[in-house]
Formats: C-alpha cells, sequence, structure tokens
C-alpha cells in the first residue's frame, strides 16, 4: 500500500491507496517548504509539503485567496520558486530549462487564449517552435483526443465557443506531449455539456496515456468526479489531505465550513 502524504506541523497527514491502484512509491512532484510572500510582506504559501503521484489526478481545493494557484504555477516556473523547493522526477526544477520544463509541464487556464489564425495553426504552434510541423493525421488526432472533430481544423478561433476554444487550447498544449497538465479553473466558464466534454478529456488521459494532472478547483462536485486525491489549502497551509470520497471527513474548522458551504 503506497501513500500520499503530506507533513504539516510535524504530523503526517496521509491518504492510503488501495493496493493494485497502480501508485509508485517515486511521487512525480515533490514540494518541500515552498513559501511565498506579497509584495508588501504578507504570506501567501506557508511552507507548502506535498507529494504528487505519478499518474493520478490531484485535486487542489480551498477558500478563495489560500494559494492554490499560486502552488500550481509553482509547478512549471510560472513564478520562480526558492531551489530546493520543487522536485520533478527527483530534480530540482529551478536548475532546470524553463521552456522544456513547461513542454513537459503543459498548463490550461481560466479562460482560453487562442492564438490568430486557424485551429490547425494553433495546435501546431509548440511543436513548430522546435522546428517540428506536424502532420494533417497529428492535427486532426490531437483534435480528437480533445473531443474534437476533424471539421475545426481549419476553423478561424473567433468563429468558436468558450467550451470549443477550451478544447483547442487543450489540444495545442497537448502538442507538445507533456508528461503533467496543470488545470487553473479550466471549467469555469463553461456550461455544464462543455464542463463535461473537458473532464470526459482528463479523464481519458489519465486513463489511456497515464498523465499527471493537478487540477485547481472551485467546484467540489467536479473534484469528487475526477480526482484520486484531494488537498485541501487554508490561508497557504495543507490542511487535509483526502480521498474525494471522503472530504466529509474533514477535521479543520475552516476546511470543513468550506466543504459545507461550497
Amino acid at each position: 500500500m503506497a501513500l500520499v502524504e503530506n507533513h504539516l506541523d510535524e504530523h503526517l497527514l496521509a491518504v492510503d491507496v488501495e493496493e493494485g491502484d497502480g501508485y509508485p512509491e517515486d511521487p512525480k512532484f515533490r514540494i518541500r517548504d515552498l513559501k511565498k510572500v506579497s509584495d508588501v510582506g504578507a504570506p501567501i504559501l506557508n511552507g507548502i509539503n506535498m507529494d504528487i503521484p505519478k499518474g493520478v489526478v490531484v485535486g487542489i481545493i480551498g477558500p478563495s485567496g489560500s494559494g492554490k494557484s499560486t502552488v500550481l504555477r509553482a509547478l512549471n516556473r510560472l513564478w520562480e520558486p526558492p531551489s530546493g523547493t520543487v522536485f520533478l522526477d527527483g530534480q530540482d526544477i529551478t536548475g532546470l530549462d524553463v521552456l522544456a520544463l513547461r513542454r513537459k509541464v503543459g498548463m490550461l487556464f481560466q479562460l482560453p487564449a487562442l492564438f490568430d489564425g486557424t485551429v490547425a495553426d494553433n495546435v501546431r504552434y509548440g511543436p513548430q517552435l522546435r522546428g517540428k510541423k506536424l502532420t494533417d493525421t497529428e492535427v486532426y488526432n490531437l483534435l480528437t483526443l480533445a473531443d474534437l472533430d476533424s471539421s475545426f481544423y481549419s476553423k478561424n478561433g473567433s468563429e468558436l465557443s468558450v467550451g470549443q476554444a477550451q478544447r483547442v487550447a487543450l489540444a495545442r498544449t497537448l502538442a507538445n506531449e507533456p508528461e503533467v497538465l496543470l488545470l487553473d479553473e479550466p471549467t469555469s466558464a463553461l456550461d455544464p455539456i462543455a464542463t463535461q466534454n473537458v473532464e470526459d478529456v482528463i479523464v481519458k488521459l489519465k486513463k489511456n496515456r497515464g498523465m499527471t494532472v493537478v487540477m485547481v478547483s472551485h467546484s467540489i462536485k467536479q473534484i469528487q468526479r475526477i480526482a484520486d486525491v484531494v488537498f485541501l489549502l487554508v490561508n497557504g497551509e495543507i490542511v487535509e489531505v483526502l480521498q474525494p470520497d471522503k472530504l466529509s471527513e474533514a477535521k479543520h474548522p475552516m476546511a470543513l465550513r468550506f466543504l459545507q458551504l461550497s
């Protein structure tokens, strides 16, 4: 039996993972004593410690302003974490080439931002920066992976709904063949059908590609639908680590209040 671990105030928070779930002992990401303060010196992260297993969907939830997106952005250096705090496959990410890191650790934001041009132009963008031009078949396959059919190939980004544009942005991210996908409220602007489409893609990526997914969401129900393990943040600290079906067992007062009101 493997453990998803988090050290908090000298106590060990652990989520038991059933044998046969395929969780490896070595995490994909290891975060140790990650701290950040605002420009005026106010604490944003208060020594975050967490292990993110390979090939699972990790949910990060908590009240607004608790530091969820800040943790997410540290994982691909959208803000620069201190040296010795964030490790990818055992390597300190501050010692890695940042562009290579971001190809390996892709990110999808709350609102899709497509480049000028067609859907195919957008999907080809990342590989083209490395001197590789995707074939039509490769573009079609990526669109299919993002739950879009071939008719979107030549459409302009301005013709798309927000939900369709979000899936194009996902296909564009997947074109870099990332090992990790970071999702920052990726469905908050989408209707229920578009939300389900994106959730289905996330689950397929985990199941079929063994992708590690780290997702920030305000939707407790969404996290319960697709996550394998949930980290609850309150005031820049991880206060609970639970399996999605056991969120009601949270004991921290603020975490419990957040869950009851969500």
